[in-house]
């Protein structure tokens, strides 16, 4: 009996999303005009930690506005095992982020003993959406937490906004403020699994922020950072370098680690997906540091909210394929959820997020992002390994992967105008698949 291969569809001009279609049977004929792909399933590649959002304090209030059944129903979206995305990462901001209803930081002005540390402002709203989000996981998120900006009078510029740079005389001090972070968290019983250094070292924005060069990225953490973690007993705890765009990630990974006496203490870089779709520059890092990770930890459609765009779910699922194709391990989202406006936002600084709800009407808007996340969270699992893949055309982004179980994952995007039939050659023989145009599909293959 020929094994049947489940086809998961999502198509911008008809309802289908995650729509199950018929199954297809492995033979040894392939259409005529079709694109040949190979898979080889000997050959894999890098294993996957999983996907995940950001619990922002804007996202955790706007939830806060809507009756509790949609509050849960968007939880359950993203985080149940089965129904939803499958989520099993997050990422939280060390003080406030642009996406907080303000600037704040867990300590008052000027104490540099940091008695007065406290997070009881994420007590309000964050760790509420976290806690209810591992009941829905059924298990704990694995959470990355990434600085914004110190406090403004460890500062150059005495603000948390507009740049400026940790005085020298804090490094110490600054250090020590993360591991009362992860202690507080874990007081919560929330881990802390892994920390970026600093939210885009190399920009200078008009809301939270903070600049680094690579060799202050670099000295901080072999001098101050890593000694510090390990003297609090969070040697554990993953160090994330970088934790910006790919446009130089080669450039600011190559000065931290080559330099080993920083590198001892990181487990890998982070990207986010501004600026370029350089995506060969993470397999550049790969190949010149084998032994350390990469992770995305940011990217969102900006400029305000888009419902309904087809556009946007398709720059999520080409930069996901783009990533997981050069060695890309875990993949976290931005806002989980935005307002009505695409905030809020402290500053103006308005986004899109995969899920919209408006606040005033109590409703749920799922974008076509949402879609496309999904047709790689829900199948690829943790633990799944990429294999190889040879797509001899442009036209579409192919990705495989093989779960622990032995079931082989394809997802396969037609961002064109025109349908693309494709066989599909693995070790049981051919599929042929035909992809509609503005589509995306994920193929199991038990």
């Amino acid at each position: 009996m020929k094994k049947k291969v489940q086809v998961i569809q999502t198509t911008k001009d008809t309802g289908d999303r995650f729509a199950i279609k018929e199954p297809l049977t492995f033979g040894t004929e392939a259409q005529s005009s079709s694109i040949v792909i190979k898979l080889d399933e000997q050959q894999k590649y890098q294993e996957m930690l999983g996907f995940g959002g950001a619990f922002t304090e804007a996202a955790a209030h706007s939830l806060s506005l809507i009756s509790p059944e949609k509050r849960d129903e968007i939880i359950h979206s993203y985080f149940d095992p089965k129904e939803g995305l499958g989520y099993r990462l997050g990422r939280t901001h060390i003080n406030s982020c642009d996406f907080s209803l303000g600037n704040y930081t867990y300590v008052e002005e000027k104490d540099t003993s940091l008695e007065s540390f406290s997070i009881e402002r994420e007590r309000k709203l964050v760790i509420p959406l976290i806690k209810d989000a591992m009941k829905v996981a059924g298990e704990d998120v694995t959470i990355v937490s990434s600085p914004w900006s110190p406090p403004s009078w460890m500062k150059t510029n005495c603000e948390m906004n507009h740049g400026g740079k940790l005085l020298p005389e804090y490094q110490s001090l600054w250090a020590e403020y993360y591991s009362k972070y992860i202690h507080a968290m874990e007081e919560e019983g929330i881990p802390i699994w892994g920390i970026t250094i600093q939210n885009e070292p190399e920009a200078k924005q008009v809301w939270d922020s903070c600049l680094y060069s690579a060799e202050e990225e670099r000295d901080f953490i072999k001098n101050y950072l890593g000694p510090s973690l390990e003297k609090n007993g969070y040697e554990d705890v993953k160090v994330i370098i970088w934790d910006h765009n790919r446009d130089v990630v080669f450039e600011r990974a190559s000065t931290v680690l080559s330099d080993p006496e920083a590198a001892k203490y990181v487990w890998g870089t982070g990207v986010h997906w501004y600026v370029s779709e350089e995506f060969e520059n993470l397999s550049k890092v790969h190949h010149a540091f084998p032994s350390k990770h990469l992770i995305f930890t940011e990217g969102c459609i900006e400029g305000g909210v888009q419902l309904g765009a087809w556009h946007t779910g398709e720059r999520y699922g080409r930069n996901i394929m783009g990533d997981l194709n050069n060695y890309l391990e875990a993949w976290i989202d931005w806002n989980l959820v935005l307002n009505e406006h695409g905030g809020p936002n402290h500053v103006g600084n308005f986004c899109d997020a995969p899920i919209i709800v408006d606040t005033e009407k109590d409703q749920v808007h799922y974008n076509s992002s949402y879609y496309y996340i999904g047709h790689f969270s829900k199948y690829i699992k943790a633990g799944a390994r990429r294999i190889s893949c040879h797509v001899p055309v442009e036209s579409i982004l192919v990705t495989a992967f093989e779960n622990v179980d032995g079931e082989i994952v394809v997802v396969m995007m037609n961002e064109t105008d025109e349908e693309q039939t494709t066989s599909l050659m693995c070790s049981e023989g051919r599929i042929n698949t035909l992809l509609p145009a503005h589509s995306i599909t994920t193929l199991l293959i038990k």
